[in-house]
């Protein structure tokens, strides 16, 4: 197993994977790329309002993490804003907001944006479709979504998602030959989600096997 790692670490390095792994590994593509570079041009931003949208397991939580590291501020989920956490933000000047899928207090939220436009301060909200779309019962709110910058994370290249592939099989010790990522990639949906799924099954299969990846085992994990 020592000699697979071993190669399928210095196939990660013959793909010149390492000039596109940026900040705790994130691996930067078209397809992140407005979303990467915008958070990590802090403060020059249009507006102080940003609404980071991706499927999930898009990275929307890494690239905030990567952002929380660089430039400090405080974060919760969306479901669980309170009085508490709005008199925490005070000495903040970054609020992060994350997995808004409409389950927040309306009243909560207007008073955050208010006090972020009062006191200059940055928010990001992250959400798998923009809150632009949402609707708000109250009326200012829908106006107020509007405000936000959007930068949306687009569904994976084939660069994006060979890198993923690569990466999780790596760090997981699985050793797998470029042409059976090509093969999973044709045959896979452009779905983060998907690849997620595939990583996870495609690890059980090789506990329980103890043996290569080969093309009926990858069937098997696509569910083929």
């Amino acid at each position: 197993m020592g000699d697979e790692v071993k190669n399928l670490n210095q196939q990660i390095l013959n793909f010149e994977y390492e000039q596109n792994f940026k900040d705790q590994d994130f691996y930067v593509s078209k397809s992140n790329e407005y979303s990467f570079k915008l958070l990590n041009s802090w403060p020059k931003w249009e507006k102080n309002f940003v609404n980071l949208v991706g499927e999930k397991f898009s990275g929307k939580s890494h690239l905030i993490n990567i952002f929380l590291k660089n430039f400090k501020g405080v974060k919760i989920s969306a479901d669980e804003i309170n009085n508490d956490f709005l008199k925490k933000i005070k000495i903040f000047e970054n609020i992060i907001i994350e997995d808004f899928l409409g389950n927040i207090n309306e009243n909560f939220l207007y008073t955050l944006i208010n006090i972020v436009e009062q006191d200059n301060k940055y928010l990001i909200i992250s959400s798998t479709k923009p809150i632009v779309e949402h609707k708000f019962i109250l009326r200012d709110l829908n106006s107020r979504a509007k405000n936000f910058l959007l930068s949306v994370i687009e569904k994976p290249e084939d660069d994006l998602m060979y890198a993923l592939i690569l990466k999780n099989l790596s760090d997981r010790q699985i050793s797998i030959n470029k042409k059976l990522i090509d093969f999973i990639i044709k045959r896979i949906s452009r779905s983060y989600g998907k690849i997620s799924d595939f990583i996870y099954k495609i690890d059980e299969i090789s506990l329980k096997r103890k043996k290569p990846i080969d093309f009926k085992i990858i069937k098997e994990a696509l569910g083929e």
